[in-house]
């Protein structure tokens, strides 16, 4: 997938009082973040809760998603689930709404072996025509592609690249020095400490949650490095950081929520049992976007 590259944010999902799909709520973020530059929108990742939306709430926000964005960037549908089936369910149901591309979390709960997810991810990506993004994120789900798994995945024909959510970096550069041969197959950073670095070492870009709040400034990244600033890039990652760092203000993912909420972005509250950060954290936030020139 050629247009596989750059800064994609999961975009939260706003919802209304009923913890349903805010579809008004879900177009003001996609407007925020693609005037802020950036490549591609991810719809139903774990920043967007997709856990905590039945199948007709997914679809709607895949549907509503493709349709506002309107081929100006690619459009990336999460099919995560704990099963085969499930994933399967949610890939045809991505491709017919118009998604460009799936991404696909290892799963959740259950612990298969290698083998068994080489099988699970083998059978998702043979249900579609759609190129298949791999998201790794061990600290959420316990499973990790270990960078042998992505050998053998990254040979599939429409597995085209992988986001590591992870801290553990050396993992990343593996991932990159066993596909390096493969044009088709890109990787990209999932930790937003790592945009800089992954970029440095070869990879394509990011899956960055921060980019719903920020989504220039994480461009910025990309776009210094692309064109050889790479002070400048080393800068703005530096100036993103205190930004990553609010993640542990509130329970994961309502940060993200509440900072929107602060600039005049309306998403709504989390869902249930996640709640908004605390009045004390709230006030710290305040800080940081002000900080960044988000807020005054």
């Amino acid at each position: 997938m050629k247009d596989l590259k750059g800064v994609i944010p999961p975009i939260v999902t706003p919802v209304d009082d009923n913890e349903n799909v805010d579809i008004q709520g879900l177009e003001r973020v996609i407007d925020h973040v693609l005037d802020g530059g950036v490549h591609g929108v991810f719809v139903l990742g774990s920043n967007g809760e997709f856990y905590a939306l039945d199948f007709e709430n997914q679809r709607k926000a895949v549907e509503a998603t493709v349709r506002h964005v309107d081929k100006r960037v690619p459009v990336y549908a999460g099919a995560s689930a704990i099963t085969t089936k499930e994933c399967i369910k949610l890939a045809k149901m991505a491709e017919d709404a118009g998604a460009d591309a799936l991404t696909v979390l290892t799963p959740m709960f259950i612990r298969p072996t290698e083998k068994e997810m080489y099988e699970h991810f083998k059978a998702i990506a043979g249900s579609t025509d759609l190129p298949v993004l791999l998201y790794n994120n061990p600290d959420k789900t316990t499973n990790n592609i270990s960078v042998s798994l992505l050998e053998k995945l990254a040979k599939i024909e429409n597995i085209v690249g992988i986001k590591n959510t992870s801290f553990d970096f050396a993992q990343t550069i593996e991932y990159m020095r066993v596909t390096k041969g493969m044009e088709s197959f890109k990787v990209l950073s999932g930790s937003d400490y790592f945009v800089y670095g992954t970029l440095a070492y070869g990879g394509a870009g990011c899956v960055a949650g921060t980019a719903n709040v920020a989504p220039r400034l994480v461009v910025d990244i990309y776009d210094k490095f692309m064109a050889g600033d790479h002070a400048g890039a080393v800068e703005a990652q530096y100036k993103l950081v205190p930004l990553r760092n609010t993640y542990s203000y509130g329970s994961f993912p309502v940060v993200m929520k509440d900072c929107m909420n602060l600039m005049g972005i309306p998403v709504g509250n989390p869902v249930r049992p996640i709640q908004h950060c605390s009045p004390e954290k709230m006030e710290e936030l305040r800080k940081v976007l002000a900080s960044l020139d988000l807020i005054k």
